[in-house]
């Protein structure tokens, strides 16, 4: 048996505004140290006190259990009426996977009717990018460099959710990655801290309100951080695999998203499946209690991730079942999802000296003040006749704005895009082109049964009403059968211009689906290097959950357009931009590596003591590949033409000590559209610290923003920098952060391969 030792951290100073991406800089990082704001539901403590008076050990331990109902999302699982047994025993908290005005009133009934105590139920479930209205995965929301795209998803996916008895979403997921192979990535914001903390602030906000402010509404549910943390560093991109992470890495690159989540008001943190370090996190008291708990002040709850704390014996961490719920409840988890390791030992544990009364307490505490929070002891039933059970027409053309909004035009040699709708005729060739499985990874059963995705063909054909649009299939998704080609080089031959639709299937993408392989699926490729062989006009539009590399038939494509998976409006949305009604304006929020072997490629690396030259051989290289990734990261084209200006800065020196004060300085840039028609661009802010006492990126996007021009109209942008976009982590035990003296260049552009540059002396 062993105790994990605690370490002492170090507060930080407090941030600045940034107009970057819509949040200030003290809510998108770490590097803060103002006290949180009290909990709505601090006058409700004595009420809390007063229950917890009354409660047995074993109803104390049921609020600390979380069981599935009827759809498993993990290994293992229980039966409705062991779930309906131990709700009228009192011995359970929490139930996931419930959904339905009518089920989750049935059971809540019991908890509340039949129990002693008549505690409510929480429930809760994956509602990651839409309940009934499906919205473009989170990958592809971050392609918008838009927070408000995400935050409307969250608006719409609470009130449907809660309108059926729902009153926690384990979302939003705000684990960044430098890994492509790993499935997860799709439900995330890819490979950069600063953007993935911009749309955890504002999903957190749509699903809970400001600050948790609507946590008792019928239109919110409570969001839980997930997951904590570091779990984007799976090596190999397999899911659930080891994390070796320094504490520099840990706290400049996983945590700033989860602080500002923190900050926003998140009412629940979940525990990740991977080690850090060496220690899982489900058992980690450093990241669970040093940081989360005392360092940050966080007051919520910590959920297990799906037999989390059970899984404890299998890393090798806790010797059975027991020895692993006291390891996880002493970490810092409070509640155990799915495996029941805390309620069938905890009452020996707790005689036994080995978890003691006040971390139970303080654990139940955190779980019915969000109870209370959430208003279900005095509401806790819904009203069945409100329920929401479709989209609803607002919801819908969110759902249709925001994919549009989503998408990113890769390339568009020749301006073959956008369509004309004055076409004569249009073939749409490829496994997708006629599917309605386009609602990506994580998305709700019924969902995909009653409200499928609507397809890019019939969207094509009402979108260009006088076309002959003619269809072939080509090739499957994911099979090797290439014998439906011809017929597809057939109606390209016969068209003016072909519309080629690959990707993956969204069952290639989420949790447990890492690639090995990330190329199109199957004989995708041969598909499009046949329609390029036609020599007739065609553009490609990718449907897919990941970034792929793209292959030799990317040379041939004159056009390709990242559609992503981009949920219940996908054929209209893609019609939208294909046609140009919506001007793509999207940018790349992750790398497209040139193979696998060039992985991880992405633009937020240290340099090397031998930076690569093409010249020098011995410099870091490889022999068959160039250093840069196939598109990089903030990459994005438009059907108009932009011009951005040179940097101006309000100092061209600051001192330390006044950033460290809260001194800012402020960045601007001029934006023009020298093009012939309204689009947006997304002016992006980089820093590089020249030489610090821990090699830094040689990029690091600390302000961005998406503005819409006519043509010929011009825009200045102004950002603002302080000592948390300037400054940096430690690899120190103590985790110490630092505004060091010395040269910082502030890159301007449209992507991470900005040129244009001004120099910032810190004194």
């Amino acid at each position: 048996m062993r105790e994990l030792r605690r370490r002492t951290l170090l507060s930080a100073i407090g941030g600045t505004a940034v107009a970057g991406g819509g949040f200030t800089a003290a809510s998108t990082g770490i590097a803060h140290a103002a006290p949180r704001r009290p909990s709505p539901t601090s006058p409700l403590d004595p009420k809390i006190k007063k229950l917890l008076d009354r409660m047995t050990v074993e109803e104390k331990l049921g609020q600390l259990q979380q069981l599935p109902w009827g759809v498993s999302t993990g290994p293992g699982g229980s039966e409705t009426k062991d779930v309906e047994d131990a709700a009228r025993a009192g011995r359970l908290g929490s139930v996931l996977n419930i959904f339905g005005a009518k089920s989750s009133n049935a059971l809540q009934r019991i908890a509340v009717e039949e129990s002693r105590l008549g505690i409510p139920l929480l429930f809760g479930l994956d509602v990651i990018h839409g309940l009934w209205t499906t919205f473009p995965i989170p990958l592809a929301q971050a392609s918008s460099f838009d927070p408000e795209v995400t935050r409307r998803d969250a608006e719409v996916s609470a009130k449907e959710s809660r309108s059926n008895g729902v009153h926690w979403t384990f979302s939003p997921m705000m684990d960044v990655t430098h890994e492509p192979r790993w499935g997860r990535i799709a439900e995330g914001c890819g490979e950069d801290p600063y953007l993935t903390t911009a749309f955890a602030v504002a999903k957190v906000e749509g699903y809970q309100g400001e600050k948790g402010s609507g946590l008792d509404a019928r239109d919110r549910v409570a969001a839980c951080a997930k997951h904590f943390v570091a779990y984007g560093g799976a090596e190999g991109g397999r899911d659930y695999n080891t994390v070796d992470v320094s504490e520099s890495r840990l706290r400049n690159h996983y945590l700033p998203p989860f602080k500002a989540a923190l900050d926003a008001g998140v009412a629940t943190v979940m525990a990740s499946f991977n080690t850090i370090s060496g220690v899982p996190a489900h058992g980690n008291s450093h990241t669970l209690t040093d940081v989360l708990s005392k360092e940050w002040g966080f007051d919520g709850f910590v959920v297990s991730d799906w037999n989390g704390v059970d899984e404890l014996v299998a890393h090798g961490f806790a010797e059975d079942g027991a020895d692993a719920a006291r390891l996880a409840l002493n970490a810092g988890v409070d509640m155990e999802m799915a495996s029941t390791d805390l309620a069938r030992h905890g009452k020996k544990l707790l005689s036994g000296g080995r978890i003691s009364e006040q971390r139970l307490d303080e654990a139940v505490t955190r779980i019915l003040r969000l109870k209370f929070a959430l208003g279900l002891f005095d509401r806790p039933y819904v009203d069945e006749g409100a329920a929401i059970d479709k989209p609803s027409a607002e919801a819908r053309k969110a759902a249709r704005e925001t994919a549009a909004r989503s998408m990113v035009l890769l390339k568009n040699d020749g301006k073959a895009l956008p369509l004309k709708k004055s076409t004569g005729s249009i073939a749409v060739v490829g496994p997708f082109g006629d599917s309605d499985d386009l609602l990506g990874t994580w998305t709700f059963p019924g969902a995909v049964k009653n409200f499928p995705s609507g397809k890019i063909l019939a969207a094509v054909k009402a979108a260009a009403p006088r076309a002959k649009v003619t269809y072939a299939k080509g090739v499957d998704a994911g099979g090797e059968d290439t014998s439906g080609i011809p017929a597809a080089v057939s109606a390209a031959k016969n068209a003016d211009v072909t519309v080629v639709v690959v990707g993956e299937p969204p069952a290639m993408s989420g949790e447990a689906a890492a690639r090995g392989d990330i190329s199109l699926p199957g004989g995708q490729e041969k598909l499009i290097e046949a329609i390029a062989g036609t020599g007739k006009p065609f553009v490609v539009v990718l449907v897919n959950g990941r970034p792929l590399t793209l292959g030799g038939w990317l040379r041939s494509a004159p056009a390709v357009l990242e559609a992503w998976h981009p949920g219940l409006e996908a054929g209209n949305a893609i019609a939208d931009v294909l046609f140009g009604e919506v001007n793509p304006g999207g940018k790349l929020p992750v790398s497209f590596p040139r193979t696998v072997g060039q992985i991880p490629v992405h633009y937020n690396h240290e340099s090397t003591g031998r930076p690569y030259s093409a010249d020098n051989k011995y410099t870091s290289k490889y022999l068959d590949l160039p250093p840069d990734p196939q598109f990089a990261f903030g990459h994005g084209l438009s059907y108009t033409d932009f011009e951005i200006g040179e940097p101006q800065l309000s100092h061209d020196r600051v001192p330390a000590r006044a950033l460290r004060k809260g001194d800012t300085l402020e960045v601007s840039v001029t934006v023009r559209n020298t093009g012939d028609r309204t689009g947006d661009e997304v002016v992006q802010l980089y820093v590089h610290d020249i030489a610090a006492s821990i090699a830094q990126p040689v990029r690091r996007l600390r302000g961005f923003r998406r503005v819409t021009l006519k043509a010929g109209r011009s825009k200045t942008v102004r950002f603002r920098l302080g000592a948390e976009d300037l400054g940096f982590w430690t690899n120190t035990e103590d985790g110490e952060f630092r505004v060091e003296e010395g040269a910082v260049d502030l890159y301007v552009g449209n992507s991470s391969e900005a040129k244009a540059k001004k120099r910032l002396t810190i004194t």
